[in-house]
């Protein structure tokens, strides 16, 4: 269940109600909205209402939860929920845009690429330090060393970083180089981790499973929210089908069904979703069009010489150029997207 509190609600008044709140079996989370505080109340206890919390000073009204995922639910927060990554707004008019290869293989390639993405007009640069594949023979990631260089590469560009986390006891670790905390597909489901990242003060990047319904989607950011870590990012990836033509299925109709269900902000992958570069700008368009917050495309400078899904990365020039083409859509749904220098025609600078 949710209370609401009045406008002029004092915080005595609040802080007594959480009080109450936790007498009852229940844990009190605090949402500050634009005019006045939601108290969303999470527990397994059975809520009979009327509650008595009805009658407390400062409340306006008491209101039952249907949905089994109860702090990421639109029922506690009507209002879209923009998740701030340092002077990047994610949720906002703005469609935020990820960029850069799968990998980080060396700090060679990791500077070309962010700087050029950079320059394109993208955001936040991308790069995995620590790979999870499913081969155990396939590369796994320079760990430690490439957090140092998407650290360094952070320090040259000022771009944000997202990589991936893949187990409990390297949160922290990886808390401290990056901007934004990935959990990818294959984790979504893996609530010690979830509990581990909720306990952070920092934005989540959470991947929809590749065989994930909505709801269970859903319950994992519930887990993070759980924890007291309200700053998540949904991420839709693409889900298995019987399609082999692509390497998934980019479900275009979760974005406004989630953005539907749910506060939090929604972005696309429509590399990882597709499997090839060549679906990359009309997938990108689509999900804008659907009302995706933002885009994680992978790009690489020499694709061919990538050492995971180089097929699916785009070159810095085809980069650019999916920019230039998200700017009618984006204008179109009354969102705009930044664009920087047309690489094609600079000769990758």
């Amino acid at each position: 269940m949710i209370v609401v509190m009045q406008t002029a609600a004092e915080k005595e008044q609040v802080e007594g109600v959480e009080q109450k709140l936790v007498e009852m079996g229940f844990a009190p989370h605090r949402i500050q909205g634009a005019g006045r505080v939601v108290i969303g109340a999470v527990g397994e206890r059975k809520v009979v209402f009327p509650t008595g919390l009805e009658v407390l000073p400062g409340v306006e009204r008491v209101v039952p939860i249907g949905a089994p995922y109860k702090l990421v639910s639109r029922e506690v927060k009507e209002k879209g929920s923009v998740v701030g990554v340092g002077d990047l707004k994610v949720g906002g008019s703005e469609i935020v845009v990820m960029a850069g290869p799968c990998a980080v293989e060396s700090e060679e390639q990791l500077l070309t690429i962010a700087r050029l993405v950079k320059a394109a007009g993208a955001q936040v640069l991308r790069g995995g330090a620590f790979k999870p594949r499913s081969s155990p023979y396939s590369f796994q990631g320079l760990e430690l060393e490439g957090l140092k260089m998407l650290n360094r590469a952070r320090e040259e560009t000022g771009l944000k970083i997202v990589t991936e986390v893949l187990n409990p006891q390297e949160v922290e670790l990886i808390a401290d180089y990056t901007d934004i905390i990935q959990i990818g597909a294959r984790n979504m489901q893996n609530f010690s981790l979830l509990r581990e990242v909720g306990r952070l003060k920092k934005p989540v990047l959470l991947k929809r499973g590749l065989a994930a319904t909505l709801e269970e989607w859903l319950m994992a950011a519930e887990y993070i929210l759980a924890e007291g870590n309200f700053q998540v990012i949904l991420c839709e990836r693409g889900i298995r089908t019987f399609e082999t033509s692509t390497r998934s299925t980019l479900d275009i109709s979760a974005i406004p069904q989630a953005k539907c269900m749910t506060h939090l902000p929604v972005v696309a992958d429509p590399c990882h979703a597709s499997g090839t570069w060549k679906l990359a700008s009309p997938l990108s368009r689509a999900a804008i069009a659907a009302g995706a917050d933002g885009l994680l495309i992978e790009v690489h400078h020499k694709p061919s010489e990538a050492l995971c899904d180089g097929p699916q990365s785009l070159t810095p020039e085809k980069f650019s150029r999916l920019l230039f083409s998200l700017q009618p859509v984006a204008e179109a749904v009354k969102r705009t997207v930044c664009v920087g220098k047309d690489l094609s025609m600079t000769g990758g600078l």
